[in-house]
């Protein structure tokens, strides 16, 4: 039989539609108890004992993998698209094989973006709560065509993103150093940099990968160039944000209004001001679930963790 450790939480709440293909393959999978994601103790202590890893935003941090190697490790996979949890550069200095899920999710985070543009839009959230409370308020909103959108990054997500704000009428501004601007201009929008692009932008949406130079790019001092009464969407990675700055600009009213999925730390903390504050919708890194791609990518990552281990296999 073949080890595998399971630390996905969505992949693991479809575990048994994969039963029949665990045993077709010989192999026996491993669910620790945790909640969202295991310590780096924790995987120091398991990871050794697996023959193959399905990560998900665990911290395969050097560390863990240097030790796994050591071990029984022999193949990993990140679920999904984010890969700033991975060291990427240790994998390939232990010789473990390790891949990732890419193109899963472009249309399942899209949704929820311009989900959430709306609901900043039309203040729909400011209703729901206050219509729970007795009330029936009637707050007014701002329509969505013709007004400008800042889009960072501009890969499966960003492109999905920028369709339906398009859609929308509105105007897609994207800031992407991987896209040059004639790509940006064949797909039909406008090319713009960071942070300047914040002068213009009715609202912000971030859908770009976290990179060791774009951590906190919205900081006190990028939010220094934005529009009054700019709107905030994050539904990529919490360190691109830096919170206590967003909290600053939400108290002096600079920003109007933020809608997150992610943040700096997940689960988000009890103490945590955004949680006190009424023109914050808080997600919880929820924007890909859903049972068709969670679906889809398990299948993926079970396809490739397998052509690794049968390649090493082979080897």
């Amino acid at each position: 039989m073949t080890d595998i450790l399971l630390t996905c939480p969505p992949m693991i709440l479809q575990r048994k539609e994969f039963d029949g293909r665990f045993a077709e393959l010989g192999w026996r999978v491993h669910v620790p108890e945790f909640e969202q994601t295991l310590s780096e103790e924790k995987l120091v202590e398991l990871v050794p004992r697996f023959d193959g890893w399905i990560i998900g935003d665990d911290p395969a941090s050097r560390r863990v993998v240097e030790v796994g190697a050591a071990g029984k490790l022999k193949a990993a996979v990140k679920w999904g698209v984010g890969v700033d949890n991975v060291d990427f550069e240790a994998f390939a200095d232990s010789g473990v094989p390790v891949a990732n899920t890419p193109g899963m999710f472009g249309q399942e985070v899209a949704d929820v973006a311009l989900g959430y543009v709306i609901a900043l839009a039309r203040r729909t959230f400011e209703i729901d709560r206050g219509v729970r409370a007795g009330g029936w308020p009637k707050p007014a909103g701002i329509s969505l065509a013709g007004k400008t959108v800042a889009l960072i990054g501009f890969g499966d997500i960003g492109r999905n993103t920028a369709k339906r704000l398009a859609a929308c009428d509105m105007r897609v501004v994207v800031s992407d150093p991987a896209s040059s601007e004639e790509a940006v201009a064949r797909a039909g929008y406008e090319a713009g940099r960071w942070p300047t692009v914040l002068a213009e932008a009715d609202f912000v949406v971030f859908t770009c990968a976290l990179t060791p130079y774009n951590r906190h790019m919205l900081n006190d001092d990028s939010l220094s160039r934005c529009k009054p009464g700019l709107k905030v969407v994050n539904v990529a990675r919490g360190p691109l944000i830096d919170e206590a700055s967003l909290i600053r600009a939400l108290n002096q009213r600079t920003v109007d209004g933020c809608a997150l999925d992610v943040y700096e730390v997940e689960p988000l903390t009890s103490e945590n001001a955004l949680r006190r504050l009424p023109a914050v919708i808080l997600g919880s890194h929820n924007a890909s679930n859903t049972i068709d791609a969670v679906r889809r990518t398990s299948i993926e990552a079970i396809r490739r963790l397998h052509a690794s281990l049968d390649r090493g296999a082979k080897g």
